[in-house]
């Protein structure tokens, strides 16, 4: 009963995972006007292959994940639902061979598997779990057509391995970190020290980006006047209404610079001072470790 709760299961985690993996893939097409974007191995193949690979691995993962769930029921038994089943394995099994020759030709390109969610490094966790995924979809060839439970007291056990499952893929995914990362990107820019600083902010965009203990630390470009400067906010890793500090660096010596209600002389209290050095210490920390990086790019 456990082993054909764990099979039963697959059908819709497999198909959630190829039509999520399709709708954030053509979401990012869509953003930025190209096909290739949203997909990281299509780096692997010359420039006039990389949009019809793209949209192949789209229109792929779409027709399978909606024959999952076509063929989930009484619909399309037997060879249409091993089919569609075993392309599905097929599909997820060249996805971590591509996947592990991506990750020695290109390093810095990420998996592309949901899109803009999927920047981050191929790492053995992104191949674990298509490997993973490969083994659900081939153990689900030849199962008998899915059934609704007549008890309550059935329901438990495919909850309980769904549950189990998810969490399993969810360590997998690096993904996970990225949606944190923009959550706290939506607190910072309703906090008070975002309104406070926007207006000395030159890019849309973040130049440095860490996070230690339970503080995620981003750097933004700023101007004072003629100096370039740049404000660290400290957002903490809190899910409602997280704490955020900010500090203003010179961008090159990574000095503490005042705010104006400060040259006003308006003192601040011994803990916001310790708070200010420890971001003050971490901004020059980002800096020299984005000169070195220049360096060894360069």
């Amino acid at each position: 009963m456990l082993i054909t709760a764990v099979r039963e299961v697959q059908i819709p985690i497999l198909a959630t995972m190829l039509l999520g993996g399709c709708a954030a893939k053509l979401t990012r097409a869509l953003a930025l006007g190209s096909a290739e974007s949203g997909l990281g191995p299509t780096a692997l193949f010359p420039m006039r292959l990389r949009r019809p690979v793209a949209v192949g691995v789209c229109a792929m993962e779409f027709g399978l994940g909606a024959g999952l769930i076509a063929t989930a029921g009484r619909f399309g038994e037997h060879w249409p639902a091993s089919s569609i089943r075993l392309g599905t394995a097929v599909l997820f099994l060249v996805a971590a061979c591509v996947l592990l020759e991506l990750r020695g030709a290109r390093p810095d390109v990420g998996c592309g598997c949901f899109g803009e969610f999927s920047t981050a490094p191929v790492s053995a966790r992104t191949l674990a779990r298509a490997a993973l995924l490969a083994v659900a979809a081939m153990s689900t060839i030849g199962l008998p057509p899915l059934q609704l439970p007549h008890r309550g007291s059935a329901v438990a056990l495919p909850l309980v391995v769904l549950a189990a499952e998810l969490v399993v893929i969810a360590a997998l995914s690096p993904e996970l970190g990225e949606g944190l990362v923009r959550l706290g990107y939506t607190e910072l820019r309703r906090s008070t020290q975002w309104r406070r600083h926007a207006g000395t902010i030159t890019a849309a965009a973040p130049v440095d980006m860490w996070r230690e203990l339970c503080w995620r630390y981003v750097v933004f470009p700023s101007r004072d006047g003629s100096r370039e400067t740049e404000i660290v906010f400290a957002v903490h890793l809190r899910a409602r209404r997280p704490a955020v500090l900010s500090a203003q660096v010179d961008a090159v010596t990574g000095e503490v610079l005042p705010w104006p209600a400060q040259l006003a002389g308006q003192p601040l209290r011994p803990a916001r001072l310790t708070r200010l050095a420890r971001l003050t210490r971490l901004g020059r920390l980002s800096r020299l470790g984005r000169l070195a990086r220049r360096r060894r790019l360069a």
